[in-house]
């Protein structure tokens, strides 16, 4: 199945990208992201495959649960859950609006955007 292959190359990068910086990492995956337009635009513009986007919030709260700390620093005291949901709900937003809109910036400046704005919050 086509969506779990992408699903697994994300997943894949992920896993090759963990010791990198948010942004640098996030760029690997905005350049996917756009070597694949046809794919992700046909699943993520208008909310056109749900089976997709959820697999997809899957994948991104999977790799967000590892960045959140609850006992210490700006997070202590909030609950993990809602912070995994409030960021993985954020970046599934963020890449669909992406492909809606066309891919108004280039990958480098949107990773450095969600980068900056991860390294902020997490």
């Amino acid at each position: 199945m086509v969506i779990e292959e992408h699903i697994n190359e994300l997943r894949k990068l992920c896993e090759s990208s963990s010791e990198l910086s948010f942004t640098d990492a996030l760029l690997i995956w905005f350049e996917y992201f756009e070597s694949h337009y046809s794919f992700f635009s046909t699943m993520l513009a208008d909310k056109g495959a749900p089976f997709f986007r959820s697999r997809f919030l899957e994948l991104v709260i999977e790799e967000v649960q590892n960045e959140v700390d609850v006992n210490k620093g700006k997070n202590q005291g909030l609950s993990k859950d809602v912070i995994i949901q409030f960021f993985g709900v954020a970046i599934v937003g963020i890449v669909e609006s992406y492909f809606t809109n066309g891919i108004p910036d280039p990958p480098r400046v949107l990773a450095e955007q969600v980068g900056i704005l991860l390294e902020r919050n997490l």
